[in-house]
């Protein structure tokens, strides 16, 4: 059984739960999204695997998921980023950002979110039970992509890529 951490708005640790019903019923917990960069400054996206609980075949950030009770983030970070994309690099904690977003399927995710950024253009060997595909992308065309086409993103995606976006403009 997997289990998230639940957390107040401020991120301090007020339990657990088992994830899919921390999903049902909308519970506030610790999450991480990965942004991976190669050397280009072209953002890694993966196609998330059609078999997904929520948001199966939509595009998002290099890799996202929760932290197990106990787990440190960027721990738990370089972990799934290993376990979805075959890889391992450096990362560096950007900002934090707490979102609430409803699914069709019933489930909720509300979150609050650690973000990372990371640089890598090495080889990339997706699970496919995770990833259905996966490419980069550079960032303008990206934002018009995002722009144009917002129901072909994560929900989290599309709130955590701007402020992504604007951190890289000021490095």
């Amino acid at each position: 059984m997997e289990e998230v951490i639940l957390v107040t708005e401020q991120d301090e640790q007020v339990g657990s739960m088992e994830k899919m019903e921390a999903h049902r019923k909308g519970a506030l917990h610790r999450a991480f999204s990965v942004f991976i960069f190669n050397e280009r400054n072209e953002m890694l996206l993966q196609q998330r695997a059609l078999v997904k609980y929520h948001s199966g075949g939509l595009w998002t950030n290099a890799c996202c998921s929760h932290p197990r009770p106990g787990e440190d983030v960027e721990a738990a970070a370089l972990r799934r980023l290993h376990e979805e994309l075959g890889f391992t690099t450096t990362l560096t904690k950007i900002f934090d950002f707490h979102y609430n977003a409803a699914f069709d399927n019933g489930l909720i995710e509300h979150e609050f979110d650690h973000v990372y950024v990371g640089i890598y253009s090495g080889k990339i060997n997706p699970n496919p039970s995770e990833v259905k595909d996966y490419c980069y992308k550079k960032m303008d065309e990206l934002s018009a992509t995002i722009q144009s086409y917002p129901h072909k993103y994560t929900a989290w995606f599309c709130i955590a890529f701007p402020k992504v976006a604007e951190w890289l403009a000021g490095k």
